[in-house]
């Protein structure tokens, strides 16, 4: 482990080693389609369950946020762990398509209010020099589990969709019972009335500084969100088997799981605006070359060169909001930038989706090129506002 990460606090190991547990469960969703097909649903039903899975991710990083920061970093997270561990089981009894998207809609909304709830944790944890290495090793902790858990999760498919329920809700509640004993209860987290500082999002709505960095960083991730929808389409599309797109997925954790503690040491000096802006046009390129490519060949290397740039900016957005926000507004603040995550990985499952199938695959990757190339150049535009917005929340 390279010495970056050792002088990290004993709650973000905790949370690192929670996300591994619940993540090693993260199961049903990649396995959904298959198992509603299993129920006998149609195409149209199909989407009306997917729908609602996506729809959730919108509603649940805005509750999760408030929640945070009104009643407190792990009551939050236990809330939204034990209430999707429940609606996993409700999917899996679930009668009929109304009643899976119900389950399906909780099951995300609750499972996305763990992520502000934990990232305003980490920042209430660490310094804001450390930050970008506490969420860097958090989101390697997510990508070891998920790495992990999709090669488990097609053992039990094969074996029976229920087991991939049982142990999806079973890592849940392990995190759950992770939370309950590991982490204090450090009480409210405002450090005035709750009163005084309002329930709602206007404390996010009213910084000017954000309302610039959430949306660029809300077309850098929808670029990166091209990866989990236009990658499969592109590669059915030359005629490859879904096992070629499994092979994708496979380089793109190893390359992310083995390089990414070594590369966030290695950058850590530098200024992080910087290696964003640097790391989001590397992801924007390596989308982009999927358009060129026609073979495993031509895929791997398309493949190989996000993935780098995915290694290069974790972390830094997270630790880039987390610096932004009043020590009362943690919460809101990351619950903001989660549901800019959210809006951009449903606008890539539909926009994308949409734009791929309709004006072509060539106008869906000059587009991820262009809009990614720019974002990553506005971001760096930014660099000099952020820093001196960092000093200056520091002082106060």
């Amino acid at each position: 482990m390279p010495t970056t990460f050792r002088d990290l606090p004993p709650v973000v190991w905790t949370l690192f080693a929670g996300t591994i547990v619940n993540r090693l469960g993260y199961l049903v969703t990649p396995f959904l389609v298959f198992f509603l097909a299993s129920r006998g649903l149609t195409g149209s039903d199909t989407s009306y369950v997917l729908g609602a899975l996506g729809a959730g991710n919108l509603l649940g990083p805005a509750v999760g946020g408030v929640l945070a920061d009104r009643i407190g970093r792990r009551p939050t997270m236990l809330i939204g762990l034990i209430g999707a561990a429940a609606a996993q089981g409700a999917l899996f009894l679930a009668p009929g398509v109304w009643t899976m998207a119900a389950a399906a809609f909780l099951i995300s909304a609750a499972g996305s209010t763990v992520s502000p709830a934990a990232y305003a944790l980490l920042a209430d944890a660490v310094d804001s020099e450390r930050r970008r290495r506490a969420y860097a090793l958090f989101g390697w902790g997510v990508n070891i589990g998920t790495a992990v858990g999709g090669v488990l999760g097609g053992y039990l498919a094969a074996h029976g969709y229920w087991l991939l329920f049982a142990v999806d809700a079973g890592s849940m509640l392990l995190y759950a019972l992770v939370v309950t004993v590991r982490l204090k209860a450090p009480g409210r987290p405002a450090e005035t009335a709750w009163e005084e500082k309002g329930i709602g999002y206007g404390v996010v709505l009213r910084d000017r500084l954000a309302l610039l960095v959430l949306p660029l960083f809300g077309i850098q991730l929808f670029v990166y969100s091209l990866t989990e929808v236009a990658l499969p389409l592109a590669i059915h599309d030359s005629g490859l088997s879904p096992a070629v797109y499994g092979s994708m997925a496979a380089v793109n954790a190893v390359l992310v799981v083995a390089l990414q503690p070594f590369v966030t040491a290695w950058l850590a000096k530098l200024p992080q605006m910087a290696v964003q802006s640097a790391g989001s046009a590397l992801i924007a390129a390596g989308v982009a070359l999927t358009g060129l490519a026609d073979g495993i060949v031509g895929y791997t290397v398309s493949v190989v060169v996000w993935s780098l740039g995915e290694v290069v900016v974790a972390g830094i957005a997270a630790g880039v909001v987390a610096n932004l926000a009043p020590a009362h507004a943690r919460g809101r603040y990351q619950g903001a930038f989660g549901w800019t995550w959210g809006t951009a990985r449903f606008a890539a499952l539909t926009l994308g989706v949409a734009v791929y199938t309709t004006l072509g695959p060539v106008v869906l990757w000059w587009t991820a090129l262009a809009a990614g190339t720019a974002a990553a150049a506005a971001t760096l535009a930014l660099r000099t506002r952020i820093e001196r917005r960092t000093v200056h929340t520091l002082a106060a």
